[in-house]
């Protein structure tokens, strides 16, 4: 027999086998000898009461066979197969390719950055002596923004495609089986490499083809159906099927599609700071309690209020985490944040951001970079106010609404170095404002978040894409262009890790039906 029950057991029991089967015994009134096996489907920590629970939705075996479930993929030859290029080696392009395969044809990847390992020379130099490699960096390169920075698997994407053979995906290149029952899963900046690695392996070995430091500079098309593509080297690649999965920060690929007069659109974004809390203040604030014991993970936060009829949120928040440098370009200061798989470092971050609608930026909606060329003016300002070599404006949380300048700022994880600066030099006023009226209202939420000990480091404004590429709602193809597909973030249609692997599975279906 085997039933599916909600069961709940203080911290430091949630991976006890021992533990969780008496439990259950004793939810189904029956021996501990009965039960032959115990899988846990869903795990959250439940911090409500003055009691920190954790939930767990478990499914008990009774006097059954149970043989733990194996994540092992087989993949088919595809060398001989029919190409499909994919420009962008991120969640988007790796899960496109690992359809692709699946479906029998070959994928050949291009990707302008490096693979992932010989990325972290040029993430040294970004955050030890402030240079950015305009084609390898925290967002450019194998793996994409994700590698580098968090690794966060949550989603409220479950309706665009299979969430759980996404992670299941992820499991059977080396992360932990944790992902797949957790809330919130994520694997960490420290592990990413490794499972990024193991998935390239599993493309080459499968007969795909993968092209680093390779750009591509140009569409072939003829009659309105994708041909290839063209290359820096000046080689040309021909398939008759184009994902373009190039990410939010490939702003050269949205001027080359507009010189070749294929459609973009400006579209909405939000822009802000990211935050920063010692860690044990959240943990005070989430948890109730004095000190967080060993047993339970540095907590998180999600907060929104309104303000003047406009969201102020937290968003990709990252308990025990860094504050990065995720600039693609000399002269700009762009922060993001991340966290390594224990979530140990003594701090949280979180970007909070202001939503920007269209008629917030001046200019033409018909231009389509009117929302780009903002976000990129706002983020040479926060780079000029920085003093250079990558060092961000910052100030204290109540300084800031206050309207003071910081006499000093607090220690902090951003590596290449902070400066006092008044971020409303930096932020539009309808920004500013927002955010000064949004940060207090927070506190009243979260005990002790409203505090000079955080700092906001300016900017967070990589959010998602200032620009959408469009394309029809059923087969995913450009409306001019038979054969291209504009997928993930940089195109629009995903917002992290997840919701970019899913839209790239996809985009290699909708590949199928035309190669």
């Amino acid at each position: 027999m085997i039933k599916e029950i909600e069961i709940t057991c203080p911290p430091g029991q949630q991976e006890d086998e021992a533990a969780l089967k008496s439990i259950a015994a004793l939810s189904l009134n029956i021996s501990p000898q009965k039960i032959t096996g115990i899988q846990v489907l869903k795990r959250s920590i439940d911090a409500r009461g003055r009691r920190v629970l954790y939930r767990m939705q478990v499914k008990i075996f009774i006097d059954e066979s149970h043989h733990p479930e194996t994540y092992i993929q087989q993949y088919p030859d595809v060398k001989n197969g029919k190409p499909v290029i994919i420009v962008g080696a991120g969640p988007a392009g790796l899960f496109a390719a690992l359809q692709c395969i699946e479906m029998g044809m070959k994928p050949v990847i291009v990707e302008r950055g490096k693979a992932v390992k010989e990325r972290r020379r040029d993430l040294a130099n970004i955050n030890k002596e402030g240079l950015v490699n305009p084609e390898s960096n925290y967002c450019f390169g194998e793996g994409g923004a994700g590698t580098y920075s968090d690794g966060k698997l949550y989603t409220r994407s479950t309706k665009r495609g299979d969430v759980t053979q996404v992670l299941k995906t992820f499991v059977a290149h080396g992360a932990t089986t944790d992902i797949l029952v957790d809330a919130r899963p994520h694997i960490g900046t420290n592990k990413l490499p490794q499972i990024i690695t193991a998935i390239r392996e599993t493309i080459l070995n499968a007969g795909g083809e993968i092209l680093f430091d390779t750009k591509v500079t140009g569409l072939l098309a003829d009659f309105g159906k994708i041909q290839g593509v063209k290359l820096s080297s000046g080689e040309t690649l021909k398939a008759s099927a184009v994902i373009l999965a190039t990410g939010h920060s490939a702003r050269d690929v949205f001027e080359m599609l507009h010189r070749q007069n294929i459609l973009i659109e400006a579209k909405p974004f939000a822009l802000g700071v990211r935050i920063e809390h010692p860690q044990e203040i959240i943990d005070r604030a989430q948890y109730h309690c004095e000190y967080r014991g060993p047993d339970l993970p540095p907590s998180y936060y999600n907060l929104v209020e309104q303000v003047d009829g406009r969201g102020v949120f937290s968003f990709c928040m990252c308990p025990g985490g860094i504050i990065a440098p995720c600039a693609t370009e000399a002269n700009e200061i762009v922060v993001n944040g991340w966290s390594p798989s224990k979530r140990n470092n003594p701090f949280a971050n979180s970007g909070t951001v202001v939503q920007i609608n269209m008629e917030d930026v001046k200019g033409s909606d018909a231009d389509p970079f009117k929302m780009l060329h903002f976000q990129s003016q706002i983020e040479q300002l926060a780079f000029k106010a920085g003093g250079g070599k990558l060092v961000a404006p910052a100030q204290r949380m109540v300084d800031f609404v206050e309207g003071r300048l910081s006499v000093d700022l607090p220690e902090n994880s951003y590596l290449p170095g902070t400066k006092s600066v008044a971020l409303k030099e930096v932020l539009p006023d309808w920004i500013n404002d927002r955010l000064r009226r949004a940060l207090p209202a927070f506190g009243k939420k979260m005990k002790g978040y409203y505090t000079n000990e955080a700092i906001l480091v300016g900017v967070e404004s990589r959010t998602s894409s200032p620009i959408k590429i469009p394309r029809d709602k059923e087969t995913l193809q450009h409306p001019q262009v038979q054969g291209l597909f504009p997928c993930g973030e940089g195109a629009g249609y995903a917002g992290g890790i997840i919701s970019a692997a899913i839209d790239g599975i996809n985009c290699a279906v909708g590949a199928g039906k035309v190669v």
